[in-house]
């Protein structure tokens, strides 16, 4: 998928490519790019989704951050992993277990959300997080 997005500029039409982390756009080394990295390992924080290749972990961080601060979703993060660590437990688990081990950070649909996800990579995908990004952007919350 090519999306591209128009700014006008003195008169001029320029084309602004909308990076998409799936693309070769954004590993394309720039200026700015460069710049926002050296800030980054300067001054960037280091938070446990970051250090994972785990396509659950990083699924569930997501979620959770999705309109929830840092702060909250890092109280929430571990002992989430904890009750359930893959997607087969949740994928198991009842609606309302998740739901109880979700309170406190409301938008109750990202938790229903995250568990049929979960029943997804389980039964469609035979437990392994699909690479497609189409296939990706069909599961329940995921645009």
């Amino acid at each position: 998928m090519n999306e591209r997005w128009h700014s006008v500029r003195d008169g001029e039409t320029s084309s602004i490519i909308c990076v998409n982390p799936f693309s070769s756009v954004a590993f394309r080394k720039t200026p700015f790019r460069r710049a926002l990295i050296r800030w980054y390992r300067k001054s960037g924080r280091s938070l446990p989704w970051r250090d994972t290749r785990d396509p659950y972990a990083i699924l569930v961080s997501e979620v959770m951050l999705q309109q929830t601060q840092v702060a909250t979703v890092l109280s929430y993060y571990y002992e989430w992993l904890h009750r359930f660590p893959d997607f087969a437990a949740l994928a198991r688990a009842p609606e309302s277990s998740v739901l109880h081990a979700w309170q406190g950070l409301g938008y109750y649909a990202r938790a229903r959300n995250l568990r049929a996800a979960a029943k997804l990579v389980i039964e469609q995908y035979r437990g392994r997080f699909p690479r497609d990004l189409g296939q990706i952007r069909e599961f329940p919350g995921i645009c």
